[in-house]
């Protein structure tokens, strides 16, 4: 499989022609396909701020990023609450969720340029799913939300599974339900947790720049890193990936 290894630029060379003839595209869900990360900042901020979390300090948004983006619930809490017990923790989670969908109904908006790769994906015929640590309620609110119910064959949430991301078990489940290989197959991703998760998965992630520093994303070595579904970038890998003979397309020798 042909793609480009990560160097410590997000302007560094990138292809996605080695995955020809591509077979799936999988996409995380929140900064990926919809800017949500202000809303869980919210939801946590304000309810931390109840139980006087930080001695009654908000937590700031470099703190967000570091101990709560990208993260399983439960992985969350520990990180959070180290010295309460688990279910403890995990009921201040519900709760944070519970907010955030409620906030979420009205607020919630797609990325530039999501329906043009939707458009793109579906022309060509590929298999797609959505693979996320959110819990199941949350992660089908927000595709339904932005009217891709009907676009995603299937919805792979880290809890049920053995192992959510970091670790590559989402990803690899996405590839059994869908019942495609990994050497035809990329991810969109947004946080540095995701990212790992794909690379241990051994397929390519493309990261997108939605709210965590750039540099910090390529240390998880994705193949490059785009602003959103309008970048040139993207559009220049999937031209060439066309070329090299993705389906709907004629394949060159």
């Amino acid at each position: 499989m042909t793609v480009s290894s990560g160097e410590n630029s997000a302007d560094s060379k990138y292809s996605l022609s080695g995955l020809a003839p591509l077979e799936a595209v999988l996409f995380d869900i929140d900064g990926t396909l919809c800017d949500s990360d202000p809303l869980h900042y919210y939801a946590f901020r304000e309810l931390l701020l109840q139980i006087g979390y930080n001695g009654g300090v908000p937590i700031t948004e470099e703190l967000f990023i570091e101990k709560i983006a990208g993260k399983h619930n439960d992985d969350i809490a520990r990180g959070l609450f180290p010295d309460w017990d688990l279910e403890k923790g995990l009921k201040f989670m519900d709760d944070k969720e519970a907010l955030f969908r409620k906030l979420a109904k009205d607020q919630v908006k797609p990325l530039n340029g999501l329906d043009k790769i939707r458009k793109w994906i579906e022309d060509r015929g590929l298999k797609r799913a959505a693979v996320s640590n959110a819990p199941r309620p949350n992660a089908e609110l927000m595709i339904s939300l932005l009217g891709l119910s009907d676009f995603f064959h299937a919805v792979v949430v880290g809890s049920e599974c053995d192992r959510a991301k970091p670790f590559p078990d989402p990803y690899l489940k996405a590839l059994e339900v869908l019942q495609v290989s990994k050497d035809h197959t990329f991810i969109f991703e947004d946080s540095v947790s995701g990212i790992k998760a794909g690379v241990a998965a051994e397929m390519p992630v493309v990261g997108l720049t939605t709210r965590n520093p750039e540099s910090l994303l390529m240390e998880a070595k994705p193949v490059f890193l785009i602003r959103d579904y309008d970048d040139p970038k993207l559009w220049a890998a999937l031209a060439e990936l066309d070329q090299k003979g993705a389906p709907g397309a004629a394949a060159t020798a």
